[in-house]
Protein backbone atom coordinates (compact mmCIF):
# COMPACT_ATOMS: atom_id res chain seq x y z
CA UNK A 1 0.00 0.00 0.00
CA UNK A 2 1.26 3.75 -0.43
CA UNK A 3 -0.20 6.75 0.15
CA UNK A 4 -0.20 9.55 -2.34
CA UNK A 5 -2.40 12.81 -0.69
CA UNK A 6 -5.16 14.01 -2.60
CA UNK A 7 -7.38 17.08 -1.33
CA UNK A 8 -10.43 16.47 -3.45
CA UNK A 9 -11.94 19.90 -2.44
CA UNK A 10 -8.91 21.39 -4.36
CA UNK A 11 -8.54 21.56 -8.32
CA UNK A 12 -4.88 22.46 -7.83
CA UNK A 13 -4.69 19.65 -5.70
CA UNK A 14 -6.40 16.75 -7.83
CA UNK A 15 -4.09 18.00 -10.42
CA UNK A 16 -0.94 17.62 -8.68
CA UNK A 17 -1.69 14.41 -7.22
CA UNK A 18 -2.42 12.96 -10.99
CA UNK A 19 0.86 14.06 -11.75
CA UNK A 20 3.09 12.67 -9.08
CA UNK A 21 0.70 8.95 -10.06
CA UNK A 22 1.25 9.11 -13.72
CA UNK A 23 5.02 9.65 -13.03
CA UNK A 24 4.62 5.97 -11.67
CA UNK A 25 3.58 4.92 -15.18
CA UNK A 26 1.21 2.25 -12.89
CA UNK A 27 -1.66 0.53 -14.55
CA UNK A 28 -5.33 1.93 -12.82
CA UNK A 29 -7.51 -0.89 -12.86
CA UNK A 30 -9.92 0.49 -10.09
CA UNK A 31 -10.93 3.75 -9.18
CA UNK A 32 -13.04 4.57 -6.16
CA UNK A 33 -14.51 8.08 -5.83
CA UNK A 34 -15.91 8.12 -2.14
CA UNK A 35 -14.60 11.48 -0.52
CA UNK A 36 -17.58 13.43 1.02
CA UNK A 37 -19.05 16.19 3.16
CA UNK A 38 -22.91 15.89 4.56
CA UNK A 39 -25.27 18.96 5.72
CA UNK A 40 -21.87 21.30 5.98
CA UNK A 41 -22.89 25.21 6.93
CA UNK A 42 -22.74 27.59 3.74
CA UNK A 43 -19.27 27.57 2.41
CA UNK A 44 -17.05 27.24 -0.31
CA UNK A 45 -13.62 25.43 -1.66
CA UNK A 46 -10.16 27.04 -2.53
CA UNK A 47 -11.80 27.18 -6.13
CA UNK A 48 -15.31 29.19 -4.85
CA UNK A 49 -17.51 26.64 -5.62
CA UNK A 50 -20.18 25.97 -3.11
CA UNK A 51 -18.32 23.18 -0.80
CA UNK A 52 -21.49 19.77 -1.73
CA UNK A 53 -21.16 20.18 -5.04
CA UNK A 54 -17.05 21.25 -5.26
CA UNK A 55 -15.86 18.35 -3.07
CA UNK A 56 -18.76 15.61 -3.58
CA UNK A 57 -19.20 15.76 -7.31
CA UNK A 58 -16.39 18.42 -9.26
CA UNK A 59 -13.77 16.90 -7.34
CA UNK A 60 -14.57 13.43 -8.16
CA UNK A 61 -15.48 14.64 -11.59
CA UNK A 62 -11.86 16.06 -12.50
CA UNK A 63 -9.89 13.55 -10.88
CA UNK A 64 -11.84 10.98 -13.01
CA UNK A 65 -11.16 12.82 -16.25
CA UNK A 66 -7.58 13.25 -15.95
CA UNK A 67 -7.13 9.46 -15.07
CA UNK A 68 -9.21 8.47 -17.72
CA UNK A 69 -6.73 7.72 -20.59
CA UNK A 70 -4.45 5.26 -17.83
CA UNK A 71 -7.90 3.56 -16.74
CA UNK A 72 -8.22 3.13 -20.55
CA UNK A 73 -4.67 1.81 -21.18
CA UNK A 74 -5.51 -0.09 -17.88
CA UNK A 75 -8.66 -2.44 -18.95
CA UNK A 76 -8.55 -5.41 -21.07
CA UNK A 77 -11.61 -7.16 -23.01
CA UNK A 78 -11.62 -9.82 -20.15
CA UNK A 79 -10.89 -7.49 -17.56
CA UNK A 80 -12.14 -4.25 -17.64
CA UNK A 81 -11.22 -1.19 -15.90
CA UNK A 82 -13.94 0.04 -12.88
CA UNK A 83 -15.01 3.21 -11.64
CA UNK A 84 -17.22 3.10 -8.75
CA UNK A 85 -18.98 6.40 -7.22
CA UNK A 86 -20.61 6.71 -4.32
CA UNK A 87 -23.64 8.49 -4.17
CA UNK A 88 -26.22 8.31 -1.28
CA UNK A 89 -30.51 7.43 -1.27
CA UNK A 90 -30.70 11.35 -0.40
CA UNK A 91 -30.00 11.59 -4.36
CA UNK A 92 -33.80 10.08 -4.78
CA UNK A 93 -35.07 13.34 -3.81
CA UNK A 94 -32.23 16.12 -5.33
CA UNK A 95 -32.93 18.43 -8.06
CA UNK A 96 -30.59 19.85 -10.39
CA UNK A 97 -30.40 23.46 -10.59
CA UNK A 98 -28.58 23.73 -13.60
CA UNK A 99 -28.56 27.70 -13.46
CA UNK A 100 -27.73 27.70 -9.42
CA UNK A 101 -25.57 24.73 -9.43
CA UNK A 102 -23.50 26.52 -6.24
CA UNK A 103 -26.80 26.88 -4.45
CA UNK A 104 -26.43 30.68 -4.32
CA UNK A 105 -29.83 31.78 -4.26
CA UNK A 106 -31.17 29.53 -2.06
CA UNK A 107 -28.90 27.62 0.43
CA UNK A 108 -29.86 24.40 2.17
CA UNK A 109 -27.37 22.32 3.69
CA UNK A 110 -29.97 19.36 2.81
CA UNK A 111 -30.73 20.31 -0.77
CA UNK A 112 -26.97 21.08 -2.06
CA UNK A 113 -26.07 17.63 -0.65
CA UNK A 114 -28.98 15.91 -2.46
CA UNK A 115 -28.16 17.70 -5.60
CA UNK A 116 -24.64 16.90 -5.38
CA UNK A 117 -25.55 13.14 -4.47
CA UNK A 118 -27.53 12.77 -7.84
CA UNK A 119 -25.10 14.97 -9.76
CA UNK A 120 -22.78 11.59 -9.20
CA UNK A 121 -25.43 9.18 -10.47
CA UNK A 122 -26.41 11.73 -13.29
CA UNK A 123 -22.45 11.74 -14.16
CA UNK A 124 -21.98 7.75 -13.83
CA UNK A 125 -24.09 7.64 -16.72
CA UNK A 126 -23.10 9.98 -18.82
CA UNK A 127 -19.65 8.75 -18.06
CA UNK A 128 -20.59 5.13 -18.92
CA UNK A 129 -22.82 6.45 -22.43
CA UNK A 130 -19.16 7.99 -23.43
CA UNK A 131 -17.17 4.79 -22.38
CA UNK A 132 -19.30 2.56 -24.34
CA UNK A 133 -19.51 4.68 -27.19
CA UNK A 134 -15.79 4.75 -27.42
CA UNK A 135 -15.32 1.40 -27.20
CA UNK A 136 -13.62 1.46 -24.24
CA UNK A 137 -12.67 -1.07 -21.62
CA UNK A 138 -13.22 0.52 -18.56
CA UNK A 139 -16.71 0.43 -16.91
CA UNK A 140 -18.48 2.77 -14.48
CA UNK A 141 -20.65 2.26 -12.09
CA UNK A 142 -22.73 4.08 -9.04
CA UNK A 143 -22.93 2.65 -5.71
CA UNK A 144 -25.67 3.35 -2.22
CA UNK A 145 -23.65 2.54 0.45
CA UNK A 146 -26.61 2.51 2.65
CA UNK A 147 -26.74 4.52 6.18
CA UNK A 148 -23.40 3.77 7.92
CA UNK A 149 -22.21 4.71 10.97
CA UNK A 150 -19.39 7.26 10.32
CA UNK A 151 -18.40 10.80 10.85
CA UNK A 152 -20.18 11.79 8.06
CA UNK A 153 -23.07 13.14 10.60
CA UNK A 154 -21.45 15.53 12.87
CA UNK A 155 -22.78 18.65 10.92
CA UNK A 156 -26.63 16.98 11.30
CA UNK A 157 -28.88 19.31 13.81
CA UNK A 158 -28.16 18.16 17.53
CA UNK A 159 -31.58 16.29 17.78
CA UNK A 160 -30.82 13.18 14.82
CA UNK A 161 -27.48 13.21 16.49
CA UNK A 162 -28.86 12.22 19.59
CA UNK A 163 -31.23 9.45 17.69
CA UNK A 164 -28.05 8.27 15.68
CA UNK A 165 -26.33 7.52 19.21
CA UNK A 166 -29.18 5.78 19.90
CA UNK A 167 -30.20 3.85 17.08
CA UNK A 168 -26.67 3.26 15.54
CA UNK A 169 -26.70 0.09 16.67
CA UNK A 170 -29.89 -1.37 15.35
CA UNK A 171 -30.11 0.61 11.63
CA UNK A 172 -27.35 1.37 10.65
CA UNK A 173 -24.09 -0.43 9.01
CA UNK A 174 -21.01 -0.72 10.50
CA UNK A 175 -18.14 0.93 7.93
CA UNK A 176 -17.20 -2.75 7.07
CA UNK A 177 -20.78 -3.45 6.06
CA UNK A 178 -21.56 0.11 4.44
CA UNK A 179 -18.17 -1.36 1.89
CA UNK A 180 -19.54 -4.01 0.67
CA UNK A 181 -20.95 -3.10 -2.20
CA UNK A 182 -18.52 -1.04 -3.35
CA UNK A 183 -15.78 -3.72 -2.85
CA UNK A 184 -18.26 -5.88 -4.81
CA UNK A 185 -18.38 -3.68 -7.82
CA UNK A 186 -14.81 -2.93 -7.83
CA UNK A 187 -13.44 -6.75 -7.94
CA UNK A 188 -16.90 -9.42 -8.25
CA UNK A 189 -16.86 -11.10 -11.22
CA UNK A 190 -20.78 -10.77 -11.77
CA UNK A 191 -20.44 -7.56 -12.67
CA UNK A 192 -17.59 -8.18 -15.20
CA UNK A 193 -18.05 -5.81 -18.20
CA UNK A 194 -21.42 -4.38 -16.47
CA UNK A 195 -21.27 -0.63 -16.15
CA UNK A 196 -24.51 2.24 -16.02
CA UNK A 197 -25.73 0.02 -13.31
CA UNK A 198 -26.56 1.88 -9.51
CA UNK A 199 -25.91 -0.51 -7.16
CA UNK A 200 -27.22 -1.18 -3.55
CA UNK A 201 -26.78 -4.22 -1.41
CA UNK A 202 -24.99 -5.75 -4.02
CA UNK A 203 -27.50 -5.82 -6.38
CA UNK A 204 -29.10 -4.11 -9.55
CA UNK A 205 -31.74 -1.66 -8.44
CA UNK A 206 -33.26 1.40 -10.22
CA UNK A 207 -31.97 4.60 -9.46
CA UNK A 208 -34.31 8.29 -9.31
CA UNK A 209 -36.47 8.59 -12.38
CA UNK A 210 -34.57 12.31 -13.10
CA UNK A 211 -30.92 10.18 -13.33
CA UNK A 212 -32.08 8.53 -16.62
CA UNK A 213 -32.59 12.19 -18.16
CA UNK A 214 -29.53 12.06 -20.80
CA UNK A 215 -30.35 15.81 -22.02
CA UNK A 216 -29.83 16.63 -18.31
CA UNK A 217 -26.98 14.37 -17.96
CA UNK A 218 -25.05 16.19 -21.36
CA UNK A 219 -25.77 19.35 -19.94
CA UNK A 220 -24.64 18.74 -16.64
CA UNK A 221 -21.30 16.89 -18.40
CA UNK A 222 -20.88 20.34 -20.38
CA UNK A 223 -21.25 22.46 -17.59
CA UNK A 224 -18.63 20.40 -14.89
CA UNK A 225 -16.09 20.68 -18.04
CA UNK A 226 -16.32 24.46 -17.96
CA UNK A 227 -16.45 24.72 -14.05
CA UNK A 228 -13.27 22.91 -13.59
CA UNK A 229 -11.21 23.84 -16.83
CA UNK A 230 -11.05 20.90 -19.14
CA UNK A 231 -11.94 20.35 -22.48
CA UNK A 232 -15.40 18.89 -23.45
CA UNK A 233 -14.69 16.36 -26.25
CA UNK A 234 -18.02 14.25 -25.42
CA UNK A 235 -20.43 17.12 -26.60
CA UNK A 236 -19.17 15.61 -30.26
CA UNK A 237 -20.63 12.16 -29.36
CA UNK A 238 -24.26 11.32 -29.24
Amino acid sequence: VEFLYCDLASMKSIRQFVRQFRAKNCPLHVLVNNAGVMMVPERKTEDGFEEHFGLNYLGHFLLTNLLLDTLKQSGTHSHNARIITVSSATHYVGKLHLNDLQSRCSYSPHGAYAQSKLALVLFTYRLQHLLTANGSHVTANVVDPGVVNTELYKHVFWVVKVVKWMTAWLFFKTPEEGASTTIYAAVSPEVEGAGGCYLYNEERTKSADLAYDEELQRKLWTESCKMVGISDEASRLP
